[in-house]
């Protein structure tokens, strides 16, 4: 049997070999064989103007799956040329959840033009997930859902889904509601079809599952999906009526786009495009720059204040990026552990307190193991056994530091409402900088002037 990743590399190749060789028909022919989301990932993974004549070459029953797997820059960037009929078209073939995706993204003028070129069904059905934020379960759900009564039979209820052309995709259970039309259990499907015919759902179904709530955030879906091992999740609204239900492709891409903005931030890239002009890329990064530099001259200015010092003894301005290095290693250790633990949803009132003692604690015992290992080799490269205690001195201070800031950070900021991968790493720097510098030259100038 062939492995169907290997055929999908094989058609990426073979329609970057037809654009090097401007053979149009070439590279219409290998699209129209390959996966929606393999075409995407060519996409997204091409200059703009090579995009946009790929986009020019898929088939029209293509184009609504295909916009479905872009990344929402370059999907934005292709639905902001097309008109408001043609949108309408492209994403009535979509499930309203990623309908709600999409429109999202948008101006809401732009919304409110394609919402009303749409069908009145349509429109209705994609209103439902737009009225909540799509960043929490409302938004994410598709009310695409099998819904079905606790006192029918199970022969009934096949009969019932012998019935559909098709069934929703990922549908693993069926979805019990009373006659409100309020959330009551799930009904497995492998339970449906290995279950005495005569049998009532009432006696087969579920009913410990707990659905979301529609305002559940999204990061908390993806941690109740990942720990119980979903497919499926029933949504709800705060009366307990069912509103729909969310996926686990849904909840991948939450996943996904999480990774991809700590990734991001912590560069100080923000979520942009790989592919973004030289023009609109530059200014991106010239504000981190620019932040960088700021504290950098802080950091500088502390130096400058020992300058003296340093002139007596030149061994100081050898050892210093000893002191600033290893308090910028220990804290990010520490700032990395709480970032992750907080992203996992391990961080509450309880479980704070005692990663942060952890964290000083770890900090003290590298300190004193540290401190003795780099005041043996400063005494003996520059037989000076006063410099050992002084940088011992400093190293210790220093990573007590970065731990009590490392740890510390990422709740203050998050208290805040400030991203702590994004924030967390510039500040961090700036104090353990800041903080190792002064230890060093501080105790230095004491002992030497």
């Amino acid at each position: 049997m062939v492995d169907m990743s290997a055929q999908a590399s094989l058609a990426v190749t073979r329609v970057t070999d037809a654009l090097r060789s401007g053979t149009a028909s070439d590279v219409a022919a290998v699209l129209a064989d390959i996966s929606p989301g393999d075409i995407a990932h060519l996409i997204s993974s091409s200059p703009p103007s090579t995009r946009d004549e790929l986009w020019t070459l898929l088939d029209h029953e293509q184009e609504a799956d295909v916009l479905n797997e872009l990344p929402d820059d370059i999907r934005n960037t292709f639905l902001a040329e097309l008109q408001p009929e043609a949108v309408a078209e492209i994403i009535s073939q979509l499930d309203d959840d990623d309908v709600a995706d999409i429109l999202h993204e948008l101006p809401q003028a732009d919304t409110d033009k394609i919402l009303g070129s749409l069908t009145d069904d349509d429109r209705d059905r994609f209103e439902t997930a737009l009225s909540y934020p799509d960043d929490v379960a409302g938004g994410l759900m598709s009310t695409d859902a099998l819904t079905i009564r606790a006192d029918l039979s199970m022969d009934v209820v096949l009969r019932y889904l012998r019935r559909h052309t098709r069934l929703p995709e990922n549908t693993d259970s069926l979805i019990v509601v009373n006659r409100d039309y309020k959330y009551v259990g799930l009904l497995p499907v492998r339970t449906l079809l290995v279950s005495d015919p005569h049998v009532s759902v009432r006696e087969m179904m579920k009913t410990e599952r707990e659905p979301l709530d529609a305002m559940t955030s999204a990061d908390e879906v993806a941690r109740r999906f990942e720990r119980n091992d979903w497919i499926s999740a029933p949504v709800v609204d705060p009366q307990g009526k069912l509103l729909g239900r969310i996926t686990i492709d849904d909840v991948v891409d939450v996943i996904r786009e999480q990774a991809d903005h700590s990734l991001a931030v912590m560069a100080g890239l923000g979520d942009g495009d790989v592919f973004t002009t030289v023009l609109a890329t530059a200014p991106q990064r010239a504000i981190w720059l620019a932040i960088n530099l700021a504290t950098a001259i802080l950091a500088a200015s502390v130096i400058a204040f020992y300058q003296d010092t340093i002139e007596k003894v030149v061994a100081l301005a050898v050892l210093m990026p000893i002191v600033a290095s290893m308090g910028g290693i220990a804290g990010t250790q520490s700032l990395t552990v709480l970032i992750r633990a907080m992203a996992m949803g391990q961080i509450n009132d309880r479980t704070e307190i005692w990663l942060v003692r952890r964290e000083i604690f770890v900090s003290i015992i590298n300190g004193l193991i540290w401190a003795f290992v780099i005041a043996v080799i400063a005494a003996y490269w520059f037989d000076d056994t006063t410099l050992g205690l002084i940088i011992a001195f400093a190293i210790i201070i220093n990573l007590i530091t970065a731990g009590i800031a490392g740890a510390s950070l990422p709740l203050i900021l998050d208290r805040l409402r400030i991203d702590p991968a994004l924030a967390g790493g510039v500040v961090l720097t700036t104090i353990t900088d800041v903080v190792g510098f002064f230890a060093f030259l501080g105790v230095a100038a004491y002992f030497y002037n």
